[in-house]
This record gives C-alpha cells, sequence and structure tokens, in this order.
C-alpha cells in the first residue's frame, strides 16, 4: 500500500499518523524513480502548501531552508541577489555549474543560462510569494527523465496554487531591521473556476551599517477553467519588481584588525534592479482509462542589473532576457496481467534570446565596456520513461532515457570575432530498482543511476570551440528504507562523478576550466512521533571525499562544505498552539584546493516559530530566526582584492549572517469556501 507523508506547519518530512490510501491501478507517485514512497523517501521528498502557509518568513530565501534535503544555501550579499548554493560537496555559485540545482515553478525553468552574474542564476525566485506555493517536490539526483539542463544534482519542482482556500486572506509582519512585509489575496468561490489574485510587499534594511533598502514587490494570478470529461484550460501571470543595495562580500582580515564593521561595507552603491513579468497558459486532459495528457507555455520578460565590486574595481552587469517555452507530456497507465506499470512520454522546448553585457562603472553610472554580446540560446528535448510494479509491489524497475539539442548562438558586439554558431546534443539514460524482501519486513533496498547535465556559458561555447559544451554528472544511489511503527529511517550512499567543467567569470569577463571530479558520500535521514502531537527529524549529508581526479598531486574541490545537517522538533496543534525549534548546521570547508589551512569557518543556526489561532479567521504567528544570536558568516570565498586600498592580497571574504531576527505577525483569513 502506499503511504502519504504528513507534514506540519515549518517542518521537514514528519512521522505524522500515518492513513492507509487505497491504492488506484497505478500510483501517480509512479512518477517518481522509486515508485513506492515511503515516510522517508531517499530519492523524492515532498513539502505541502501547510509548510508554507504558516511559516513566517522574515526573507525571501528562507523558502530554501525548509527543503534541507542535504542542500545548504546561503546569501551571497546579504539581500536581494541571488542564493549560493551548494551541494555534495560541490559549489554550484547561484545554481548553474558543478552539475547544477535544477529549480523549476510550474514547469518554467529559473536557472538563467548565459546571465550577466553567472551559469544558471537563480534570482528569479524572488517573484516567488510563498502563501501561493501548493508543493515542493525535490529530487535527490538526476534521476527522472523529464529535467535536463541544470539537473546534475537535483532538481526541486515549486508547484504554485490554482486557488486559495479563503476568498480574502491578508498578512501583516513586522520586526527587525525595519522588516516589514504585507500579503493581500482574492480568491473568488466560483463554480468549475479556480482562480486568485495576490500582491506581497516586502521590505527590510537588514543588520547592515549601509542599510539595504531591500524592496520586493509581488503581483500573481490564475484563473483555472474546469470543462467536463476530465479536460482544463489554465493562465497564470506574475510580474515583479526588485531593488536593493548591499554589503558586499567583507575581507574577513580587515574584519578582524578592526578597520571594517562585520557588517560595514567597503562600496556604498552596491547592490541591483530586477525587472520582471511571466504569462503562460496550461491545458490538462484526463480520460476514464486513467491517461493524462498535459501541455503548458509560457513567455517572460527580465531586465536585470548589477552593480559589484569583488576585487577593487566597480563594475555593472546587464542581462536584458526574453524567453519562452513549451512542454507537452503524456502519461499512460498500463497493466500485463499481473505486472502494472505507467509509460511517461514528453518533450521540451526552450529559448532565450539575451542582451548581456559587463561594464566599468563611477557610483551606479557605466564609464565604459568591457565586454558586451547578444546570446540566443535555443534547447530542444524529448523523453520516455518506463516504470514498473511486480510480485505483487515488491519488486520496482524503471528505465528512462532523454534527449536534448542545443544551439548556441552569440553576436559578440565588442571583438566580433569571438562570435559564431555552436551545436551540441547530449542522450542521458536512467535506471533504478527497488525491492522489499518481505511486506510483513518493512524494508525497502533500492538502487538508482542517472546522468544530469548542465550547459556552459554560450560565450565559453564560441570562444573555446575545442572545449566540452556540455559538462555531465553521472550519479549513482544506493540505500534502504524502513518504517516500523513511529519511526522510519532511510540512508544511503551516493557516487558522483562530474565530466569537466568551464566557468565563465563575469567579474572580469574570463574563463575558469575545473575539472574532471568525483564526490562520494552517505545520507541519513530519520523521523519520530514521540507522541500524537510531537515530531522529531533530522538528516545529515556526509561527503567523504571530493577531489579532481587524473591530478597528482591530488587537488580537491573546494568551497562547499563535506556535512550538512539540519533536525527538527514540532509540537502541532497542542491546546490551539503550533510551534517548531529547528536546527541546521554545516561544517568547516576548504576554500583552496591544494592549501587545506585555507578554510571557511562551520555554523550551526537555530530557528524558533509558533503560531496559534486567536479568533476564527485571526492567526498570530512568531518567528525568531537564529534564537542564540550566533556570529557566523553564510557564505565564504577565497580571490585576490584590495577593497580598501591597502594593497591587493589573496583573502577571505565572507557575507554575515543575519543576528537574532524577531518577526511577528497577523494573519486574517475571510469567507473561507
Amino acid at each position: 500500500m502506499l503511504r502519504r507523508i504528513s507534514y506540519f506547519w515549518m517542518v521537514l518530512p514528519l512521522l505524522a499518523e500515518e492513513k492507509q490510501a487505497e491504492t488506484p491501478a497505478i500510483p501517480v507517485l509512479h512518477q517518481s524513480i522509486v515508485i513506492t514512497a515511503s515516510p522517508v523517501e531517499p530519492t523524492l521528498d515532498r513539502r505541502d502548501a501547510e509548510v508554507f502557509d504558516r511559516t513566517l518568513f522574515s526573507r525571501d530565501d528562507q523558502v530554501f531552508h525548509l527543503l534541507d534535503a542535504g542542500i545548504n544555501a546561503g546569501q551571497h550579499e546579504g539581500g536581494g541577489k541571488s542564493l549560493e548554493i551548494r551541494r555534495f560537496g560541490f559549489n554550484l555559485d547561484h545554481g548553474g555549474v558543478n552539475g547544477g540545482l535544477k529549480v523549476l515553478v510550474d514547469n518554467v525553468q529559473q536557472n538563467q543560462g548565459t546571465q550577466g552574474h553567472g551559469q544558471g542564476y537563480l534570482g528569479s525566485l524572488k517573484s516567488l510569494s510563498p502563501e501561493l506555493i501548493q508543493e515542493v517536490t525535490v529530487i535527490n539526483g538526476p534521476f527522472s527523465a523529464e529535467y535536463g539542463d541544470f539537473s546534475g544534482l537535483g532538481v526541486v519542482h515549486i508547484r504554485m496554487r490554482e486557488s486559495l482556500p479563503d476568498q480574502w486572506t491578508a498578512r501583516l509582519q513586522g520586526g527587525s531591521f525595519n522588516t516589514k512585509r504585507g500579503f493581500l489575496s482574492f480568491s473568488p468561490d466560483w463554480k468549475q473556476t479556480d482562480a486568485f489574485a495576490a500582491y506581497e510587499g516586502y521590505h527590510t534594511d537588514g543588520p547592515f551599517l549601509n542599510p539595504l533598502r531591500y524592496r520586493r514587490d509581488n503581483f500573481t494570478g490564475n484563473a483555472t477553467q474546469r470543462f467536463g470529461s476530465g479536460r482544463s484550460l489554465g493562465f497564470k501571470f506574475n510580474a515583479n519588481r526588485n531593488d536593493f543595495y548591499s554589503s558586499g562580500q567583507v575581507p574577513l582580515d580587515e574584519v578582524e584588525s578592526g578597520l571594517l564593521d562585520r557588517f560595514g561595507t567597503f562600496d556604498p552603491t552596491l547592490g541591483g534592479r530586477v525587472r520582471a513579468a511571466s504569462a503562460g497558459a496550461y491545458f490538462r486532459q484526463e480520460s476514464t482509462s486513467g491517461s493524462v495528457w498535459k501541455f503548458d507555455g509560457f513567455a517572460s520578460r527580465s531586465l536585470f542589473d548589477l552593480y559589484s565590486n569583488f576585487t577593487g574595481d566597480p563594475f555593472q552587469q546587464h542581462d536584458s532576457r526574453l524567453q519562452q517555452g513549451a512542454n507537452a507530456q503524456y502519461i499512460r497507465p498500463q497493466r500485463f496481467g499481473s505486472i502494472t506499470g505507467l509509460l511517461t512520454a514528453g518533450g521540451n522546448y526552450h529559448d532565450n534570446q539575451i542582451n548581456v553585457g559587463l561594464y566599468p562603472r563611477s557610483g551606479r553610472n557605466p564609464v565604459g565596456v568591457t565586454n558586451r554580446a547578444n546570446a540566443r540560446i535555443a534547447n530542444g528535448a524529448g523523453y520516455v520513461q518506463q516504470n514498473a510494479s511486480l510480485w505483487h509491489g515488491r519488486i520496482q524497475l524503471g528505465a528512462g532515457v532523454r534527449y536534448d539539442e542545443f544551439r548556441f548562438n552569440v553576436r559578440d558586439r565588442v571583438e566580433p570575432g569571438n562570435s559564431g554558431i555552436r551545436n551540441a546534443g547530449l542522450v542521458q539514460p536512467k535506471a533504478s530498482a527497488a525491492f522489499t524482501p518481505s511486506m510483513r519486513v518493512p524494508i525497502t533496498l533500492f538502487a538508482n543511476y542517472g546522468r544530469g547535465f548542465s550547459t556552459s556559458d554560450a560565450r565559453v561555447v564560441i570562444q573555446h570551440p575545442e572545449g566540452k559544451r556540455i559538462a555531465t554528472t553521472d550519479f549513482y544511489q544506493v540505500g534502504a528504507s524502513q518504517h516500523y511503527r513511529r519511526l522510519s529511517l532511510s540512508t544511503d550512499l551516493f557516487f558522483i562523478d562530474r565530466s569537466n567543467e568551464q566557468v565563465y567569470v563575469p567579474d572580469d569577463g574570463t574563463f575558469e576550466f575545473k575539472g574532471p571530479s568525483r564526490a562520494y558520500g552517505f545520507e541519513a535521514k530519520a523521523s519520530a512521533e514521540l507522541t500524537r502531537r510531537v515530531s522529531l527529524n533530522g538528516g545529515i549529508t556526509k561527503v567523504a571525499n571530493a577531489f579532481y581526479r587524473a591530478e597528482f598531486p591530488r587537488l580537491y574541490v573546494d568551497s562547499a562544505p563535506h556535512f550538512v545537517a539540519n533536525a527538527g522538533l514540532t509540537v502541532s496543534g497542542w491546546k490551539g498552539w503550533s510551534g517548531s525549534l529547528r536546527m541546521r548546521a554545516i561544517n568547516h570547508y576548504r576554500l583552496d584546493a591544494e592549501d587545506p589551512s585555507i578554510a571557511a569557518s562551520g555554523h550551526t543556526v537555530f530557528d524558533f516559530g509558533l503560531s496559534r489561532r486567536i479568533r476564527r479567521g485571526v492567526e498570530f504567528s512568531l518567528a525568531v530566526d537564529n534564537v542564540m544570536d550566533r556570529s557566523y558568516y553564510e557564505t565564504q570565498n577565497y580571490f585576490e582584492s584590495d577593497l580598501l586600498g591597502r594593497g591587493s592580497a589573496f583573502r577571505i571574504h565572507g557575507t554575515p549572517g543575519y543576528g537574532r531576527t524577531v518577526v511577528a505577525g497577523l494573519t486574517f483569513r475571510m469567507r473561507g469556501k
């Protein structure tokens, strides 16, 4: 029997009260690689709407803190800029290198290739309002044929609501560092139509001496019309703006000497601004036999300017982008005697037209041109995946294949000789197996393999035709999971081979070449229901080693922790109160491939939250982040700089984590459906 995971407010997967769900002919969860979904699923993790609706966020990037799953994410400059992502011992920068972590919102890829500030940049996630999230699925590797570019180290698929449970919802919150946030939505109660319109406004100055002045405005809408015979047609819209100043990555030797405050800045003009809008349509047709056709398409427009200063020479990075995309998918349940199966087939198309440039600046005004180019990247793909269940569900088998074709077209406006057109294609196989020796003994053994990939910046592809245009990730995983009454456990070993890496360094327009590399280690997850209302859960990801192959003496992969842990204690529905205490931790990690003494410090941070219903339709919430007021750095990097005019030197730079942050809020829900 399938078991579904219950999630309480602000928690990881918890061993909540289990309910047996009737097993349909072919469970929908067969779309995942490990077909049987247990309370702790090693390959597939889910977070439902309750987690995000009940959580009081003081920062927009805290959505990733709830995902955990071995993902370590930290602010790169303290505010409106995209997060830096680290996973499985690799630093993915802003999400797109060293294998990449693919992030989608309703099938729309958020990783931006050939971006002004880094390959696979994830800054578009700033347009996401947490109250509108329906579900988040985390795939723990490149194990699904449905996903392509940037999926080497996993996939995070965020699915948005089509309507809200109340016709009117309003949330007002405020707290430390002049933080203010408001959310307002209207979701009409119409027959055969799911719809909503929502606005989110946010402002904070952060703990910095040069206030962030971070302002974000998001407008989101949806309308879905349900017809007879399982047919539905919907439209989505999102528009956002994002303006901010930032502290920059401060040199830690200057902080230790007392010449620079930990929350100080060396350039008050740092920061950025973003304007973006997207519109999409989607169609779904379900048949009485269980087959499903799904089609969706989108178009988006964005303007991005980032004012940076890493080495002592300030510069502006610009990215003006038009994107279009479409997806088609067919799902068909099957039965061959006692064997059941699920066939999934589909195709994707994604097109980017980009004006990208790098300019020296004075203040926030460009004073020249370092490089500028028009780039177009077109990606078409097709995939098929077959999963089967044998021996009354004891054996689950899966196999899939995906093919992607890319066309890179660059017109360099400064150096015409760096213009050109190149193509690249790649086949990605997938395979999986799961075996439950006895239905009376709740232990499942599993093995997964998948090839994922990440593309290079289009300018790298054109300027270095001799190099690899697509870097592959071969991901192997074996493990066991079990569920016994109120306790769930899962452990697995992973082995990751990366083919190569070619990274465009947007700070100075040069290229950095890395790889091939290898990492291996283990993961462990556990959850326990201590009482009917108290749950405890946790997980660790431990990388035993990460190094570059064929290098002697050995060079090690740097700039990512080898130990990531999380834990949560949750109380739910106790005399009207709900709350949780969460912990997240990483170890210290090396910042140089050769010298282990050049290292970033680790940290352990505790966050607390509670909520109480005051009266019908009114809720009070409180969040205290970094309860222990720990002094730590979210991200640390090692590079050469002369930021204060005291001489150029290689040094460690860091972005300070927020101190204790207290935010309180009221939520009003009116006219429930």
